[in-house]
């Protein structure tokens, strides 16, 4: 391989390889490190006094000592038809989506308008460390080629979907059963592994859906099996009472969906808040995973996730942010969140914890380990450079650090997007702080 095709980026370098809460040597730690990557993957991570030995001449060395060196951020529920409408007031959830949602995402079926706020929405991601999210559309094809156009273009990796709804939603976003499922499939075949994209079946959540639409669904999500599913479960006490009226026949929220085939590897469900242990076992026993949505539970007002709880059952977990319900696109600003939530429920969440499960938690949660999330020789190179100074307070604060935890710890509390220094995808900047 000749040296123009290997770049190597010197910095403190954290990464993880497993659990901390359940493993003692759970991370990587290099104060001085050297990420070494080859054709888009990684090719070597490690100390640099080691590594640095190894690079031919002439190898480019990008310098970034000063700064942490980390997989980029992994959001595994995020709706990017709802970018305009972040931080929209409202009692509740129900009467936000009938009040806001549903006639925001009514815009969608314009493929200009879906291809303005897809590239925003990518902008916005990239800016706060993110390179991989499990993103909702809207009803409309459109908007499903709207963004996984943009997307490509920019050489991401990207899970995304068209909503279904055919029931107990606005007219003019309603679907139908079979015409559901048949956009849906052909969205797979056009989309689906094609490049770094791959497609999410996406029930918007139960209530909006039929008995026919769920059960195609699910049969969609037999016949391809390595496709994703996404979508909402247990959010919101009334959401959940309404549930119980719409499905009588089944024992819980999550047992709609099981009675559809679709708690299996791959499904991930958003925010998880009122299961009960049985359910929480059922989803570690299929290997469904869960998005924590922190920011967006305690702006409607949903309920605090129960980690100790989801721990207990070895549930699958991640972090999402879940805009526009969530109020940020940073996933430091959602541990931030989610380490109150804890608190309130609790428990305590370290922040090696909060960092794993935005990045090889997530990747975990979505069956993409060795692929992104870490890393291991051959993961695909998405990374972003932190800066622990990029604020007056977090350079104040970093003068009486005096661990690793301390700084990670520091930065989900005090941090957001200005603490992105770079964002690389598959080994190519594709931000830069100015």
């Amino acid at each position: 391989m000749s040296t123009t095709d290997l770049q190597a980026y010197r910095g403190s370098l954290l990464h993880f390889l497993a659990d901390p809460a359940f493993s003692d040597n759970a991370h990587v730690w290099h104060d001085d490190g050297l990420l070494i990557v080859a054709d888009g993957k990684v090719e070597a991570a490690g100390d640099y006094a080691a590594l640095h030995a190894t690079l031919a001449p002439g190898v480019t060395v990008h310098d970034y000592r000063g700064k942490l060196l980390m997989p980029g951020f992994i959001d595994t529920h995020i709706h990017y038809p709802q970018t305009d409408m972040i931080a929209s007031p409202s009692e509740g959830l129900l009467p936000w989506l009938e009040t806001y949602t549903f006639p925001v995402e009514r815009g969608f079926d314009d493929p200009a308008h879906a291809a303005g706020v897809a590239e925003f929405f990518l902008d916005e991601l990239l800016r706060c460390g993110t390179t991989t999210a499990m993103v909702y559309c809207s009803v409309h094809p459109q908007s499903v080629d709207a963004f996984f156009t943009a997307s490509q273009a920019r050489g991401l990796r990207m899970v995304a979907g068209k909503v279904l709804m055919d029931r107990n939603c606005p007219e003019f976003l309603r679907d139908t059963a079979e015409g559901g499922a048949r956009d849906t499939e052909a969205l797979i075949g056009r989309w689906h592994n094609r490049g770094r994209s791959q497609y999410a079946i996406t029930p918007r959540f139960a209530p909006t859906s039929t008995h026919e639409q769920l059960q195609l669904a699910g049969e969609l999500a037999r016949a391809y099996p390595d496709t994703y599913i996404q979508t909402h479960v247990s959010e919101n006490a009334a959401e959940c009472a309404w549930v119980r009226q719409l499905f009588p026949q089944s024992r819980s929220y999550i047992d709609v969906y099981d009675r559809y085939g679709m708690l299996r590897p791959r499904a991930m469900y958003g925010h998880c808040i009122w299961l009960d242990d049985t359910d929480r076992q059922r989803m570690a026993d299929t290997g469904a995973a869960a998005a924590i949505c922190p920011t967006s539970n305690l702006f409607l007002g949903s309920g605090l996730f129960d980690f100790e709880r989801a721990d207990q059952a070895r549930m699958l977990v991640s972090l999402a942010t879940d805009v526009g319900g969530g109020t940020s696109f940073s996933m430091l600003q959602t541990m931030n969140e989610a380490y109150k939530v804890a608190r309130l429920k609790g428990s305590h969440l370290p922040a090696l914890r909060m960092f794993y499960l935005a990045t090889l938690g997530a990747a975990r949660a979505m069956q993409l380990e060795g692929t992104i999330g870490n890393f291991v020789p051959g993961a695909e190179a998405d990374f972003i450079v932190v800066d622990p100074h990029a604020t007056p307070l977090l350079a104040r604060r970093a003068r009486s650090i005096a661990s690793l935890e301390e700084q990670l710890f520091a930065l989900a509390l005090l941090g957001d997007d200005r603490a992105i220094a770079a964002t690389y995808s598959g080994g190519r900047q594709v931000y830069a702080r100015t």
